[in-house]
């Protein structure tokens, strides 16, 4: 769960998420597979003002506020852009109304999110209305946030089987459109959807001692963009860079709110 968005870039085009997608793009002939050794940047505060100037391979950007030029910019430096949404609710996006009949408990430390019955079909088609805007937009993988509410008491009953279907019709969406499909958190059900997601987004395993369980992503050739949270110096967690390169994480250490300071492991 990153931090919140704080700016107001200028606004992409609003996709109606009431109704199912339009049909995908065609979708390019091979869709890229980051894999170990990616070099990104994972920025999700101030996108309205973001550098793009960074030599890294990937930028990790808010589907909803950064703008289509920065997209693009980015593209044009040969950048490959990872698009985030969250599929807990959240005030204030264009297609909030339509998910707020849905909401179940409060996303605790989040103040105004909660978890969504991820089973209901309209808040599938506004997940599926989010990847084709993702595609609209030319993004080149999608991260879809907040997938493991079955692990933060959501409410809605969901089970592994429930849960795990849901990721697999994004990620399957995704694919159809040409984009790769990010697997955030959820170590738990790492197993079971290894070989249907392209690679991993995790926060803090290092933190809870949990990084065991994404080494089957290195081990099938998978990127793992792995971050660690400070809220002082960013260097001061620099220690634990020989472990999460030995393991072969990308690893950057960060602030929560997700703003341009970054320390990269390598």
């Amino acid at each position: 769960m990153p931090g919140p968005q704080t700016d107001a870039a200028p606004s992409p085009p609003t996709v109606d998420a009431s109704v199912p997608p339009p049909p995908p793009p065609p979708p390019s002939a091979s869709r890229w597979m980051p894999k170990p050794g990616t070099s990104w940047q994972w920025q999700l505060s101030g996108t309205g003002n973001l550098d793009t100037s960074l030599n890294v391979a990937a930028y990790d950007i808010d589907l909803f506020e950064t703008s289509q030029a920065t997209i693009d910019t980015l593209h044009a430096a040969g950048r490959k852009v990872i698009c985030y949404f969250d599929t807990a609710y959240e005030p204030g996006r264009p297609d909030s109304a339509t998910l707020a009949p849905y909401r179940h408990n409060a996303v605790k430390g989040w103040p105004g999110q909660y978890w969504l019955d991820v089973r209901e079909p309209v808040v599938v088609n506004v997940m599926k209305s989010r990847i084709a805007m993702a595609a609209q937009r030319h993004c080149d993988a999608v991260e879809a946030d907040d997938v493991d509410s079955r692990d933060n008491n959501p409410g809605t009953g969901i089970t592994a089987g429930e849960q795990q279907a849901f990721i697999r019709t994004l990620a399957a969406e995704a694919h159809a459109q040409g984009m790769s499909f990010a697997l955030k958190n959820d170590l738990a059900d790492i197993p079971a959807l290894l070989n249907d997601v392209d690679f991993a987004i995790n926060e803090e395993c290092f933190a809870y001692n949990e990084c065991d369980a994404l080494v089957p992503f290195i081990q099938a050739g998978k990127a793992v963009l792995q971050v660690e949270y400070t809220s002082g110096a960013l260097s001061s967690k620099s220690g634990l860079c020989a472990r999460a390169n030995a393991m072969n994480f990308d690893t950057l250490i960060k602030h929560l709110n997700l703003d341009a300071a970054r320390y990269a492991c390598r």
